[in-house]
């Protein structure tokens, strides 16, 4: 469409005027924002302003009545803050003339040409349709759609279709899975020192994500209304309305003072936002410092409520089929895999549970998390934790056994940080919560520093991590006691804020705990070493000449034994990569290995080193000469295996894969041997071939055709490509002749592989009893590594005959490289660990895709 003269100057001066009017109004609504503050009102007002300027445009224009404008996202919502976009759709019917489109197009450039920065999409209801049930982004962004001008009758029928095909349950189990992937990108953690209030954790959308919840379910707009359904008490809606608004002015107040769309706290604006809230500096604090802790106790509050908001909307949305509560002692009981007090009083007649509760979520790995009604009793008790609770010897034998646990330790410590627990027992580790840190390297607070050393830490134990750091796994699997080096990682930072050497007086603050809580001598003195020592060794070896054997004497007489040489290299890698993603890299790793191989050979006093090989390695080397190999004969197949491999595997089975390997490496024809499991019943079976990407799902089919369940399943691929796998079978019939099945594995997979026939569909089975009164909550959970290469995926669910092959099948179908794989199998439950790369886990979009078809495959019919 071309505009006759007297058309385009009039468009012209509507452009300027409406220009003008704009600035005019942003320009009124920021001076009564500062002189009132009252950030709704001035969103609401921009919006109503901009909602005038696009109906004159739209008249102006001459649209046809067949085609909709409606406002979406926080537009739609009657929110626009002062630097966002203006997001618009163009809602078209059926059939649309060219005329239609031209006189679109222009208006999209008039919208810019008055000075709005403009996020508009042009889609009939039908492509509407079709892209909310394929991106979650697009129907939450329609669930706010508000008409602005023209068709009114094909706006109602967007509406209309949208709601009748809108699934509530699905709805929310995918902005659940967008908001777990959406913490996982800031850390888990609200914590940064320049948090997004928009996007972290604890900022504006967790807030949003419940109200998109609770509207799509019909339970509410409001938090009076929430309140009103008893999802939330009346005194939690007034605190989600008090938070509400902090996060609101924080943000309405950073594009002000940025003069641009920034959700980020950056370091730059943190004093003119301090002033801006009217703060002031403390004799021991700054503004920004003010300012900043203010925004992590209402960013704590929003994670709180949060977290409790979406379990009882997942408990109205999801009624449990069978409501019995399975006891677990005198206190506790397990409602829906959630640890729950037997009544809100607990904690007032027993005090020790409020440790004894975080030590149940370790030692019973069914438990998720804990009910909304424990999580409000634990946060009202937590001010019974006093002195004389302290001093209790119960107290404190529970605090330590949360070190002592295999599992769970930085879950529960996290937890017990974010509901005021772990500050109330630990006063020191209580004032450093919230607090800043000011240098170039730290990226969050200090005490979620000190969580992400414990993490660290605790990574280093963990076998589906050792490809990244493989002489830290094998130096933390032998170490006796490493809940001591969990100890010292709390203890590290725990001074830091009170003048002098922080890590001086922390040595001290440890020093003091290790005496009041019955540490041996020796278990005392290292943690006080390692918290007085745990800046040395990254002086020593980014600092002086490592080539000098004066500088390697004297540190080893600072450190003057392997054991505590050893515990202090682990802590100083966690210490590091525990400040910022971006601080680590591979020369600090070479400067610190170079140190810790140069003082080792000084402490052994005879130029000795640790030779890497490892105890299984050598148990391997005497299995292999006892069947008569010469010594030697493995290198050629060891060199191509790495950390990992070893940690995974037994001697013998390592012995096993060696003796049938170590002539024929480098063949490209199938290898599949198989043979009695030499612990309990079944057959052990290994492959090796070129790696192919369905691979896993052709070994999970064909072992499901013949029969077997997988009971264990460890995948590695070695530095050439070969697929190195190996399998427990089990026979749950027990009608499978072990002797025969062994020639027919070995020839018949070879034979499929070679051919690489169609991957086989496993046979259907029964599901047990147990799954079926008892049912587990599928859980899929993707990770990126550290090194971000990889990524990593816990699987959990109810076992069942085909799980293995469902995941394969979906995996396979992303494309997606299966790297390693720990299959683990405990009674009726399925803990699966996956090292996967991929195109499509790199995307949000995408990545929330894969988790809910998984999902879907995960779940019990």
């Amino acid at each position: 469409m071309v505009a006759v003269p007297r058309e385009a100057d009039t468009l012209r001066a509507l452009v300027g005027t409406l220009r003008s009017e704009l600035a005019a109004g942003q320009s009124a609504f920021r001076a009564r924002f500062e002189r009132v503050g009252d950030s709704r009102r001035m969103l609401a007002a921009r919006a109503r302003a901009v909602d005038d300027a696009l109906r004159r445009l739209w008249v102006a224009v001459g649209l046809p009545r067949s085609v909709a404008l409606v406002a979406v996202g926080g537009y739609g919502r009657g929110e626009l803050y002062p630097a966002s976009d203006v997001d618009v759709l163009f809602l078209l019917p059926a059939e649309v003339t060219p005329d239609t489109i031209a006189r679109l197009e222009q208006l999209v450039g008039l919208l810019w040409d008055i000075g709005l920065d403009i996020g508009h999409s042009v889609r009939s209801v039908t492509q509407c349709v079709e892209e909310s049930a394929r991106d979650i982004t697009v129907e939450t962004t329609l669930l706010e759609a508000r008409l602005l001008a023209g068709s009114r009758k094909l706006f109602r029928e967007l509406t209309g279709t949208l709601e009748a095909r809108r699934d509530p349950g699905a709805f929310f189990k995918a902005k659940r899975l967008e908001q777990d992937e959406r913490h996982q990108r800031f850390q888990e953690t609200p914590y940064s020192l320049e948090p997004n209030c928009k996007e972290s954790p604890g900022g504006l959308r967790d807030l949003q994500v419940i109200q998109w919840i609770a509207r799509a379910s019909k339970l509410g707009a409001t938090w009076s209304e929430l309140a009103a359904r008893g999802l939330i008490t009346a005194a939690e809606a007034r605190q989600l309305s008090r938070v509400e608004r902090f996060m609101r002015d924080t943000r309405v107040r950073l594009h002000l003072i940025s003069r641009r769309r920034e959700d980020r706290l950056i370091f730059d604006h943190q004093e003119a936002m301090a002033a801006a809230f009217g703060l002031g500096a403390t004799p021991n604090r700054r503004a920004s410092e003010v300012f900043m802790q203010r925004y992590y106790r209402s960013a704590k509050t929003i994670t709180q409520l949060n977290t409790i908001l979406l379990q009882n909307i997942s408990a109205a949305l999801f009624p449990a089929a069978d409501g019995a509560l399975m006891p677990i002692n005198e206190r506790f009981q397990s409602s829906r895999e959630l640890l729950d007090v037997v009544d809100e009083q607990v904690f007032e007649r027993e005090p020790g549970a409020l440790l004894e509760c975080f030590t149940l979520l370790q030692r019973h790995s069914e438990l998720k998390g804990m009910t909304a009604r424990t999580l409000r009793a634990l946060w009202r008790a937590r001010r019974l934790i006093d002195a004389k609770y302290r001093r209790d010897p119960k107290n404190r034998a529970l605090f330590l056994s949360l070190f002592q646990q295999t599992r769970g330790l930085v879950h529960e410590i996290r937890r017990m940080n974010q509901y005021g627990i772990l500050g109330r027992y630990l006063p020191a580790f209580g004032r450093i919560v919230g607090q800043m840190q000011h240098d170039l390297f730290h990226v969050y607070t200090v005490d979620q520093h000190i969580l992400q050393v414990m993490r660290n830490v605790r990574r280093f134990t963990m076998s589906e991590h050792a490809h990244e750091y493989p002489l830290l796994s094998r130096l933390i699997t032998g170490f006796e006691r490493r809940w001591l080096l969990y100890l010292s990682a709390l203890f590290h930072d725990i001074a830091k804020g009170r003048g002098g050497d922080h890590s001086q007086l922390g040595m001290r603050d440890a020093s003091q705990f290790c005496r009041q809580h019955g540490l041996t001598a020796d278990d005392a003195e290292l943690v006080v070493f390692l918290v007085e020592h745990h800046l040395s060794m990254s002086s020593v070896a980014q600092k002086q000449d490592l080539s000098d054997p004066d500088v390697i004497r004297d540190f080893a007489r600072v450190v003057r034994s392997e054991r505590r040489l050893t515990a202090l290299y682990i802590l100083t890698h966690a210490d590091i990569r525990g400040t910022s993603p971006k601080v680590w890299n591979a020369w600090r790793g070479k400067l610190l290995e170079d140190l810790y191989f140069s003082t080792l050979r000084v402490l052994h006093g005879d130029g000795a080193h640790a030779s890497g090989s490892g105890d299984r390695q050598e148990e391997a080397r005497h299995l292999l000469r006892y069947f008569g190999l010469r010594d030697g004969v493995e290198k050629a197949f060891w060199s191509r295996l790495d950390t990992v491999y070893f940690m995974r595997h037994e001697p013998d089975e390592i012995a096993w894969h060696t003796r049938m390997l170590y002539f024929q490496v480098d063949t490209e024809t199938p290898v599949v041997k198989a043979r009695p499991n030499q612990v309990g019943d079944g057959l052990q079976v290994m492959v090796y071939a070129p790696d192919q990407l369905d691979l896993f799902m052709r070994l999970c089919g064909f072992f499901g055709r013949l029969g077997y369940t997988i009971a264990d399943a460890k995948i590695h691929t070695t530095t050439d490509g070969h697929a190195l796998d190996s399998f427990v079978l089990l026979d749950p019939n027990r009608h499978l002749n072990s002797r025969d099945m062994i020639a027919l594995i070995e020839t018949g997979l070879v034979e499929r592989l070679q051919a690489r026939m169609a991957p086989e569909q496993p046979l259907a089975g029964r599901l047990s009893r147990e799954v079926r009164h008892f049912p587990i909550s599928p859980s899929i959970v993707i990770k990126p590594d550290e090194r971000r290469q990889h990524h990593i995926m816990h699987v959990t669910a109810a076992d069942r005959p085909g799980l293995l092959y469902s995941v394969a099948r979906v995996l396979a179908a992303h494309d997606i490289k299966l790297h390693t794989a720990k299959i683990t199998t405990l009674g009726e439950r399925a803990e699966d660990v996956f090292l996967i790369s991929g195109a499509v886990l790199e995307n949000s979009a995408t990545l929330i895709r894969l988790e809910q078809e998984l999902l879907g495959e995960l779940a019990v019919s």
